[in-house]
């Protein structure tokens, strides 16, 4: 994308928010003004329990707000350059609507509305649908137009290099209207093949080091356009993408075409198969990642007088830190720092990384405590308020160790999707790991989750390790 990709897309961002605000506040002012006309014509106002005057001056700042919450909950904030028009409208239609109602539920309890003209359902839900969608359409067509002139692009890479690869990027480079890629080269899946296309770009290696070169090249978008003799090593290339944010596209072959399994991301663009990242509805993962923040935030101030005690704990029973911090991997492979209370010995790891088992006399007698009632992981909050963990997810774990699972089943990676979390539906079902064959056996478990996402089997996860918990039986 031209310029900084990450500064634009915020730029744009903010073209909508602001838009979005300004539009919730003058659709207001049309309610207001409406309503007040209405409420001019009775000479009592029997049944109010506030000031209209009132309850419209703090709604001038407060409704455009929840106009943007509800905005940002029902995810139409994440793709800014990516949108639909016709998407946008349905969306558009939809969020009105429960906003409107929910506006009128409570607006009902302090003014009565009933009482005096139920049209203001429909008036304010028409001028705010009207007032809110013309300069989001207005942005999204503009943005369209500078995308189809080469204004702003996606950094794209093709895995691939023969004959369909060419295709592919003739195909697209000759399409009568652009669809933003912007080409920063090509890599081969084999280093053995003559790589045709590199008439065309540049070669920038193979799929061994594809992660570093999509975070070199900042690229945004990838597509896989391989050969069916290359097909075998298709799971290959999509755990190594599972590391990089990036949007996956795929060549369809005949067959998938035939099934169905097509996603057409335009109708006038190539065909190709969307690989998508998102496990969860937009909205269930905006309000997992605020369910997580608030419930985290609690959690820390309701265990201060707990977090005392155990520091004292720590401290009496063994000499040493009060904290453990290590590196663990989080989403997308992107290491990060854990903290927990320290339950073992020091020096308990001088001989390499090694995991805990049962009878571990590495741990201290506090430290079982701690373990048998998850109280050492406390500290994990402050992760998942730093964004790096949630509160349900798979356990992060050691590259070392990430390593030693891979050898053995390589769809771990897919676990990297998401946040690591503090209890997680392998931890309920499985427990605690005490060596790689174990963890591998856990993994079933933490991968049925990822196909079963959702706020409903975060809460049933919580209310699982809870009971271990009150139960001491540890995870």
């Amino acid at each position: 994308m031209s310029g900084c990709p990450v500064m634009n897309k915020r730029i744009q961002t903010l073209k909508y928010i602001l838009s979005d605000f300004l539009s919730a506040t003058l659709s207001w002012n049309v309610a207001a003004f409406h309503f007040k006309q209405y409420l001019a014509s009775y000479s009592r106002n029997e049944g109010i329990s506030a000031s209209p005057e009132n309850v419209y001056f703090y709604g001038l700042f407060l409704v455009p707000v929840f106009w943007i919450l509800l905005y940002f909950l029902s995810g139409y904030y994440k793709e800014v350059y990516r949108k639909s028009r016709l998407s946008e409208l349905l969306q558009t239609i939809g969020i009105t609507f429960i906003g409107v109602v929910i506006l009128f539920l409570i607006l009902d309890e302090r003014l009565n509305l009933f009482l005096y003209n139920d049209s203001l359902y429909l008036v304010y839900f028409l001028s705010h649908f009207l007032i809110t969608y013309l300069p989001r359409f207005t942005i999204t067509s503009y943005t369209a137009r500078r995308i189809r002139r080469g204004d702003i692009g996606f950094n794209t890479l093709i895995i691939g290099s023969n004959a369909k690869a060419v295709d592919t990027y003739l195909e697209i480079k000759d399409q009568a209207k652009r669809s933003g890629n912007r080409f920063v080269g090509f890599i081969d899946v084999d280093g053995k093949t003559k790589n045709l296309l590199a008439g065309y770009m540049k070669h920038l290696g193979n799929i061994d080091n594809i992660r570093n070169i999509i975070s070199e090249h900042q690229t945004e978008e990838v597509i896989i356009a391989i050969e069916s003799s290359e097909h075998h090593l298709i799971n290959r290339i999509i755990n190594k993408l599972i590391e990089s944010d990036v949007v996956i596209k795929a060549i369809p072959s005949i067959h998938d075409i035939l099934t169905g399994k097509v996603k057409m991301n335009s109708i006038l663009g190539m065909p190709l198969i969307l690989v998508s990242h998102q496990l969860m509805p937009a909205w269930q993962e905006n309000v997992k990642n605020i369910l997580d923040f608030t419930i985290a935030l609690l959690a820390l101030l309701i265990t201060l007088p707990l977090t005392l005690f155990l520091i004292a704990g720590i401290r009496i029973s063994s000499p040493g830190p009060v904290f453990y911090s290590h590196e663990r991997i989080g989403r997308y492979g992107k290491p990060f720092t854990i903290y927990k209370f320290r339950s073992m010995h020091m020096g308990a790891e001088k001989n390499g990384p090694e995991l805990s088992s049962k009878n571990d006399g590495r741990i201290t007698k506090f430290g079982k405590f701690m373990r048998r009632t998850r109280f050492d992981e406390i500290p994990n909050f402050y992760n998942v308020l730093k964004g790096e963990m949630s509160l349900v997810g798979p356990r992060p774990e050691r590259k070392y160790f990430i390593d030693k699972i891979v050898e053995k089943e390589p769809h771990y990676l897919h676990l990297l999707k998401v946040k690591p979390g503090i209890t997680s539906w392998g931890q309920v079902q499985y427990g605690y790991a005490e060596n790689v064959e174990q963890m591998v056996a856990r993994l079933k478990y933490d991968l049925i989750y990822l196909d079963n996402m959702s706020i409903y089997v975060d809460l049933k996860i919580i209310i699982y390790t809870i009971l271990t918990i009150l139960k001491r039986k540890g995870i």
